[in-house]
């Protein structure tokens, strides 16, 4: 179980991130501390992705600012994120996460245990010698987020986690996510499913045309959204 970490809050300050002119997010402000799931949502186009680029650490703001945890600046090999469409090594299950292991220096004597420990944690303990490109798609994604949990982070983005998954698979992943969520991992994800937005968000944000249009408790938006486009997008209208 982890305990609270440096990196927690992670606090957007009007945060802006424009790319050849074009801004992607736009003067975003808001908090994610510690606790359930925070799900982010809205159509195409809308940020989501380079939020969470920007949540990890892996851009700037073009203007404005974000810190973590109270001092500021946290401790990025405490992050981690699985983009949409994860590259697989050309090697076997284990030997990807092995890769990993090494990769957030994990001493040699003790990656056959942890190995294991993360294979059977993404429910692919019996496939640790199948090379990682024929596996299945829910399969490759389960092994990604096993590559991502190598380095034991308190934080980890995930973006589009169940995109192209049948139901089968997508429950399968949304199962491991509930059990990184027990070990005191706080999980920001982005999502089109309103369905898996409902079941593990605690927190939800609704981004449209780059900023932030409502956050609030997932029941409460659910319930009643502020916003009239946020009310149209749960009802699946499209958003100009």
């Amino acid at each position: 179980m982890h305990t609270p970490d440096s990196n927690l809050p992670i606090a957007f300050e009007q945060a802006s991130v424009i790319a050849n002119g074009v801004t992607i997010l736009d003067r975003v402000s808001l908090s994610l501390g510690h606790g359930a799931p925070t799900v982010l949502i809205g159509p195409n186009g809308s940020g989501k992705t380079t939020f969470l680029k920007l949540a990890m650490g892996l851009i700037t703001p073009s203007s404005g600012r974000i810190s973590w945890g109270t001092h500021g600046n946290g401790r990025l090999e405490q992050r981690a994120i699985v983009f949409q469409h994860p590259t697989m090594l050309r090697r076997s299950a284990a030997s990807n996460v092995r890769y990993a292991l090494n990769a957030a220096r994990i001493p040699r004597k003790q990656q056959q245990a942890r190995v294991d420990e993360l294979l059977a944690l993404v429910g692919l303990a019996a496939l640790g010698d199948r090379p990682a490109r024929r596996m299945s798609g829910g399969e490759q994604k389960r092994l990604a987020l096993a590559r991502a949990l190598a380095r034991d982070p308190t934080v980890l983005f995930l973006d589009e986690p169940t995109a192209s998954l049948d139901p089968a698979g997508a429950r399968a992943f949304e199962d491991v996510i509930r059990t990184v969520v027990s070990r005191n991992i706080k999980v920001v994800m982005a999502t089109h499913d309103l369905g898996e937005a409902k079941r593990l968000a605690g927190e939800i944000v609704v981004l449209h045309r780059g900023r932030v249009l409502e956050t609030s408790p997932a029941a409460v938006f659910f319930d009643s959204p502020k916003t009239s486009e946020a009310k149209r997008f749960i009802s699946g209208e499209l958003l100009a």
